[in-house]
């Protein structure tokens, strides 16, 4: 175990500011999108991030290859060491896919796939985590026609600081 590093980890946490940037139509997707800001920096690229996202979601294929339902989440991450932009997206058999692209500082053009195994951090995985409950409490378990269940998940947002 590393002690220290585990310290400086909780010596060096802070909260994050987060705030929605809209409900899109992307590649047939609905998709709900966020911006996430480490101290001093400002989400500068959603429409770079919504370009990556339409291009992640083309190759989804409705019900096809990666069974995608055509609802996403986007996340727009001016995190303190690089930029992010994670895509995911639900997929048959309450399952979900994970697209992580990672680039430098304020350089969104230079944004590429990130390696494999890489997972949201811990500021990444808050909002997920709301996104997840608003799903299942407005989509799958909601009621009326699904239109309805669909705008009443849009309407439901993070909006603040994520720890």
């Amino acid at each position: 175990m590393d002690v220290s590093g585990l310290l400086e980890l909780a010596d060096t946490h802070h909260a994050r500011a987060v705030r929605p940037l809209g409900t899109h139509e992307v590649a047939g997707h609905l998709v709900k999108a966020y911006g996430i800001e480490a101290p001093g920096r400002k989400v500068e690229a959603a429409d770079a991030a919504l370009a990556i996202a339409e291009a992640h979601l083309a190759t989804a294929g409705l019900r096809g290859s990666r069974g995608s339902l055509g609802v996403a989440v986007l996340l727009v991450h001016a995190g303190g060491d690089g930029d992010y932009v994670l895509v995911h997206t639900w997929i048959e058999g309450d399952m979900s896919d994970l697209a992580v692209f990672v680039g430098p500082v304020g350089e969104p053009e230079g944004l590429r796939p990130g390696r494999q195994g890489l997972a949201p951090c811990v500021w990444e995985a808050a909002v997920f985590a709301y996104e997840r409950d608003a799903w299942v409490r407005h989509v799958l378990d909601g009621d009326g026609e699904i239109g309805e269940r669909l705008a009443a998940w849009s309407a439901d947002v993070l909006e603040g600081e994520v720890r």
